[in-house]
């Protein structure tokens, strides 16, 4: 993986959320060790170039809201992919 080291961080934790489930960007910063860093996940989700492989699409806002989707066809997509995964709102 190429990026800075926050962001394979990031990634390879994304990794291991599993198809069905979803995580907080503040849950994923708490799970690598930077529980204040959930604005820097998203960022770095946002930059994910190897999406779906690392499954950006799986981390959502605290209040529940999808947040953002950098990938073609955005939140839409998002919702779309996670909705195929098993996840519903």
């Amino acid at each position: 993986m190429k990026g800075t080291k926050f962001q394979i961080k990031v990634w390879k934790y994304l990794k291991k959320i599993p198809k069905g489930k979803v995580k907080t960007y503040k849950e994923v910063a708490i799970g690598i060790k930077r529980p204040k860093s959930a604005r820097a996940v998203a960022n770095a989700c946002a930059k994910n170039p190897y999406a779906p492989k690392v499954p950006c699409h799986r981390v959502i806002r605290s209040d529940g809201s999808l947040g953002g989707f950098s990938a073609p066809g955005g939140i839409k997509a998002k919702k779309k992919i996670l909705k195929k995964e098993g996840f519903y709102f």
